[in-house]
């Protein structure tokens, strides 16, 4: 095993031949399908997000990664391509809930029993897997947070939709490690944003999506996109809670908070995915600079438990920008290491 593995969080930079990202960063993520983000005409699409996919895999390798992901070059976000995917959810007919900052938005509403009918990212996996020898990690959203990105208008309560997504979720998850990945990393950013009900029937349903699975686990934590939620909290108000929880790894960003890692107590018996590139400045790190964000950690953590990573997805960078800190960061492991 790789001492101080490196790894994107998820999200690499689509192309501007691929995503009109001019339209894209005008907007908070899409919670339904917002295809007209697509420069490539419907028929070509599936073919011009492999080759994107593919560009993604070789400018990992070609930084250095040790962890390779897909790059989500398929998604319009990193949670609507699963969640509109979903049985029991009306796309065509949008309902609307508040985003992290406050703001109503478009989202699926929940208008039946939720029920993942077929896989819905294994071909990513399995493309992934044939194109590169690397160790591979694909990302899912979490039922939290795919819960409080829709607007339930069939369960009972909050509770019993985030619950109809944690089986969802388990079920891919299963496949995804059947399929060839070797970590699966479920992103819950709304548990930060929205902590009171993530602590009340959250983290059973993170639990429950968890349950029976075998195979390296992680849960992504963030404060938002940079490019997006500009303000950084001093802590995370949930953290500690995912102590007790089965997932393996726990991701969470520390160079733009400056966050203290005095966190890192709580989660002794973690791997933590430590976030050391600041993804709201577009100046590129040098490696001493992510390998002295990395030190930080060193005083709760032994360097068998860190794997050095982006804060957050690079979705919303310019790619050059992106493979300047994907490079840093391998050379911050490199310097490490030695």
């Amino acid at each position: 095993m790789t001492l101080l593995p490196t790894s994107l969080v998820g999200s690499y930079a689509q192309p501007d031949w691929l995503i009109d990202r001019a339209k894209l960063a005008g907007r908070f993520p899409p919670r339904v399908r917002a295809k007209e983000l697509w420069r490539v005409e419907e028929q070509y699409l599936e073919q011009a997000q492999d080759d994107a996919t593919l560009l993604a895999i070789r400018a990992q390798e070609r930084a250095g990664l040790d962890v390779i992901t897909d790059g989500e070059m398929r998604r319009e976000s990193y949670s609507n391509h699963m969640a509109t995917a979903l049985d029991g959810v009306d796309i065509d007919n949008p309902g609307s809930a508040l985003d992290r900052s406050g703001h109503p938005n478009p989202v699926p509403r929940i208008a039946g029993e939720i029920r993942r009918t077929h896989p819905i990212e294994r071909r990513d996996v399995e493309f992934l897997r044939a194109n590169t020898d690397r160790t591979i990690k694909i990302t899912v959203p979490g039922p939290f947070t795919m819960s409080q990105q829709a607007q339930n208008d069939f369960y009972p309560d909050a509770e019993a939709a985030a619950m109809a997504y944690a089986a969802a979720v388990n079920a891919e998850v299963k496949d995804l490690f059947d399929a060839g990945a070797d970590v699966v990393q479920i992103d819950e950013p709304y548990m930060q944003a929205r902590p009171e009900p993530a602590r009340q029937y959250g983290l059973a349903a993170l639990n429950a999506a968890l349950e029976g699975v075998t195979g390296t686990t992680a849960v992504h934590l963030c404060f938002g996109y940079a490019a997006i939620i500009h303000e950084r909290p001093e802590g995370y108000s949930f953290l500690p809670e995912l102590a007790n929880c089965p997932v393996d790894q726990i991701s969470i960003e520390t160079a733009q908070s400056g966050l203290d890692l005095g966190v890192l107590r709580d989660l002794t018996d973690k791997t933590i995915i430590l976030g050391v590139i600041d993804l709201s400045d577009p100046e590129v790190e040098t490696a001493e600079t992510v390998a002295g964000r990395v030190r930080r950690a060193f005083d709760y953590l032994p360097p068998e438990q860190i794997v050095i990573a982006t804060d957050c997805g690079m979705k919303y960078l310019p790619r050059d920008v992106a493979d300047g800190k994907m490079a840093a960061m391998a050379g911050a492991a490199r310097i490490l290491r030695a």
